[in-house]
C-alpha cells in the first residue's frame, strides 16, 4: 500500500478539493486516510481496507431479455472502487438487449453472445471460462442485487479467510416484501442442500456467490439453467476443508413477475433433483 503524503487538515476549500480529488483517484489512500481518521477496527466493519497488490475481480453477468435494467446495472458495477473486468453473457436475448451489449463491447468490457439459449448455468460457464481475476462474482443482470456490495463480498477472501463467500439475503440485510411461496421454497431448498452438504448455509440459491479463480477451475460444472446453484453448492461442500466457505448478509430488492422475473416452480422442482443428483455423483 503506498503512503500517504501530506496528510495535513486542508486550509481552504481549494486544498480541501485537491485532497479529495487525490482520495477518490487513489483507493489505497483513501483506505489509509479513512484508516487513520477512523481505526482500523471501524474500517474493517465498513469493509474499508488495502487492496493487495494484483488483485483483479471478474464479474461475470449471465444476460437474457434485460433491455430495462442491464444499463443501470453495469454502471453500477463500474462505480465499484475495485480493479475488476466486466463480462457479459448474452443467452440469445431477443428485445433488443443485444443492441446495449454492443455499445459495451465498443466500450471495452468483454461480451459473448451465445449461439443459442441454454440458460443461467451454461451462460455462467462460458463467462467463467474468459474470466482473468484472482476472484469471481456471479451477478444477475437485473437489480435485485447491489454491486456496491462487492467490498464486504471480496474481503474474506482478501484477508485470506475464505476460498468462497455466499451473500445471504436471510441474515440481517434489508429487502424488498414480496412473495411469501417464494421464501418458503427458498429455505426448504437451503435445508435439504443443508442436508446433504452438511453445511449451514441459509442462502444456498442465492446469485452472490464469489470464488477465488482456481476453486472454479477445480470443478467441473454442468447445469445449464438455475441448477447451478445447487450443483456448485454440493461441489463446493466434497471439496471441504481445503475451501473454506463464509456467508455474508446483503441486501435485496427483488423484482416481481411483472417486473421480468424469471425463476418458477419447474426451476424448484429441478433445484430440488440437482440437490440429489450432484450429491450422489459428479
Amino acid at each position: 500500500m503506498t503512503a500517504l503524503p501530506h496528510l495535513a487538515y486542508p486550509r481552504g476549500a481549494d486544498e480541501t478539493q485537491r485532497l479529495l480529488d487525490r482520495l477518490t483517484r487513489d483507493p489505497d489512500q483513501r483506505a489509509q486516510f479513512l484508516t487513520r481518521l477512523l481505526g482500523e477496527a471501524a474500517c474493517r466493519q465498513l469493509a474499508i481496507y488495502p487492496i493487495p497488490d494484483g488483485f483483479k475481480l471478474s464479474v461475470v453477468i449471465p444476460v437474457y431479455n434485460e433491455r430495462q435494467w442491464v444499463r443501470e446495472l453495469v454502471r453500477r458495477v463500474e462505480a465499484v472502487p475495485l480493479p475488476k473486468e466486466i463480462i457479459l453473457v448474452d443467452d440469445c436475448s431477443t428485445d433488443g438487449t443485444r443492441d446495449i451489449l454492443k455499445e459495451f463491447e465498443a466500450e471495452g468490457h468483454k461480451v459473448v453472445y451465445q449461439p443459442k439459449n441454454q440458460g443461467k448455468g451454461a451462460a455462467l460457464r462460458t463467462g467463467f471460462e474468459h474470466a482473468r481475476g484472482t476472484v469471481i462474482v456471479v451477478q444477475d443482470a437485473d437489480l435485485e442485487y447491489d454491486p456496491a456490495e462487492y467490498l464486504k463480498l471480496v474481503q474474506p477472501i482478501i484477508e485470506d479467510r475464505a476460498d468462497v463467500v455466499f451473500g445471504s439475503r436471510f441474515i440481517g440485510e434489508s429487502h424488498r416484501v414480496l412473495y411469501f411461496w417464494h421464501y418458503v421454497a427458498n429455505k426448504f431448498l437451503t435445508m435439504l442442500s443443508n442436508m446433504f452438504t452438511n453445511l449451514n448455509l441459509t442462502d444456498m440459491e442465492t446469485c452472490y456467490k464469489v470464488f477465488r479463480r482456481e476453486v472454479l477451475q477445480g470443478i467441473k460444472l454442468r447445469s445449464n439453467r438455475f441448477g447451478f446453484e445447487p450443483e456448485v453448492t454440493a461441489k463446493i461442500a466434497k471439496r471441504r476443508p481445503k475451501w473454506r466457505i463464509y456467508e455474508i448478509p446483503i441486501s435485496y430488492a427483488g423484482r416481481t413477475y411483472e417486473e421480468g422475473k424469471k425463476i418458477g416452480l419447474k426451476d424448484a422442482f429441478q433445484a430440488l433433483g440437482c440437490i440429489i443428483r450432484y450429491w450422489l455423483a459428479d
